[in-house]
């Protein structure tokens, strides 16, 4: 019998029903499930934004939610590097990266070492981004 280990990938900052929702999905597509928690130097470089909650709050919030079997702390922008230190079969992505350019390099790079990428429904009502805006519009109406 085959373990099948995946890999979940985020941010996760102001984690809300959204992120939950990934991780509870990822985990009924595998049978061990590693959440990877973005450093704040790679979120910073990649939505042009630090996150509100440090990296040792969200690593540990991540890691407490019952569906997450091990939290790993994503430090390279390469998912292959990612991979080479984690070793997972299956790696979960938004359906915002489906169909796009980054998303078609990520199917094609892990094409090369046999992982499937697979799709999940964005949240679109909730997302960190909306918080923080909402955040924001509290924070200078006061």
């Amino acid at each position: 019998m085959t373990h099948r280990v995946g890999y979940a990938p985020g941010v996760y900052d102001l984690f809300h029903v959204g992120h939950l929702n990934i991780l509870r999905h990822a985990r009924s597509q595998c049978d061990y499930l590693v959440a990877g928690v973005v450093s704040d130097e790679m979120a910073l470089q990649a939505k042009g934004k630090a996150p509100v909650i440090p990296l040792t709050e969200r690593l540990e919030i991540v890691r407490s939610v019952r569906f997450v079997d091990a939290a790993f702390v994503e430090t390279v922008p390469d998912k292959l590097e990612t991979w080479q230190q984690v070793r997972f079969d299956v790696i979960f992505k938004g359906d915002d990266w489906q169909g796009t350019s980054k998303g078609d390099k990520l199917e094609r790079d892990f094409a090369t070492v046999g992982v499937e990428v697979i799709y999940f429904p964005y949240t679109v009502h909730t997302s960190s981004t909306l918080l923080r805006q909402a955040l924001d519009g509290l924070a200078n109406s006061a």
